[in-house]
């Protein structure tokens, strides 16, 4: 009976013994378990730094490699000179001997556009008249960022007035021919024109001097049966007055790439070449006043 007692009695601490054990155990686990949430939690905050941080490294080199704002080379010419003073006395004495004054055309910016006509009538009463008539125009090109150099804009609309002068209304027996010496670049074009008057023989210079258009034309007549004037004495004054015009552009930009009368580089090929046919914004504007189609209703 004793023994089964302490028997029993040490069953019972045993048990005890081992619920203890069991509960320590437990206690253990628990506590283990926000150990690994936390270390679980610091190790995905840690990811998400580092996805931060790629993050800001590649918004920083998208704004580094940005494309820089566009650019265009400044126009060499910022103003012209006054239309009706490019041609010294002497020279309008050889093209138009009886004109009295130089008449300006309207502008409503001098500085990058104008234009003077002189006309002349030697009247010998029965024996005849002979008939003279000089426009020079002036056209100035400012560089556009999104239209190109004032240059490229200046040597667009120098090939269409080259175009309009090669292609006039009832032209007849037209010939172009490069010009050496004046401006960068300059092509002279010559035809008859038939009118009412009388039969004209017309001569169109265009010249380009850096973003400066220079357009010179130049036609004469006989009247009334007096005899057509020599179509190369023609050709000969014009070329001398559109060198001079081109001249007084650079002169009244003082110290510009190119000198006066000269080639501030060697002469563009293009005065050769077949036209564009995409005049610019500018050029559009001005076309009205076009000296080449605006010859051909002087008389």
């Amino acid at each position: 009976m004793q023994r089964a007692a302490e028997r029993d009695q040490r069953d019972r601490r045993d048990e005890r013994e081992q619920r203890v054990k069991g509960l320590r155990r437990f206690l253990v686990c628990a506590a283990a378990v926000p150990v690994m949430l936390i270390a679980t939690g610091c190790s995905s905050d840690s990811g998400s730094d580092d996805g931060a941080g790629d993050g800001a490294q590649t918004s920083s080199s998208a704004s580094a490699s940005a494309s820089p704002s566009p650019t265009v080379q400044a126009a060499v010419y910022k103003s012209l000179p006054q239309p009706c003073k490019v041609l010294s006395k002497k020279t309008l004495e050889d093209l138009v001997p009886k004109a009295k004054s130089g008449k300006a055309g309207s502008s409503d910016d001098a500085s990058t556009r104008g234009s003077c006509s002189w006309s002349s009538l030697d009247n010998n009463g029965v024996k005849g008249s002979q008939f003279r008539w000089l426009n020079v125009s002036l056209l100035r090109f400012e560089s556009d960022v999104t239209r190109g150099s004032g240059e490229k804009l200046a040597q667009e609309y120098y090939e269409t007035q080259v175009q309009d002068a090669r292609s006039v209304s009832g032209a007849k027996n037209t010939k172009s021919e490069p010009v050496a010496g004046v401006g960068d670049e300059a092509t002279a074009v010559r035809y008859d024109l038939k009118k009412k008057e009388g039969s004209f023989k017309q001569e169109t210079v265009v010249a380009r001097v850096e973003n400066v258009v220079v357009m010179l034309d130049y036609n004469g007549a006989g009247l009334a049966g007096e005899k057509t004037p020599n179509a190369d004495t023609l050709n000969k004054l014009a070329q001398k007055a559109a060198k001079e015009a081109v001249a007084s552009v650079t002169k009244a930009n003082g110290t510009g790439s190119g000198s006066a009368g000269t080639p501030s580089s060697t002469p563009s090929k293009s005065a050769s070449k077949t036209p564009s046919k995409s005049p610019s914004a500018d050029a559009s504007k001005a076309a009205s006043s076009s000296p080449s189609k605006s010859a051909s209703k002087k008389s």
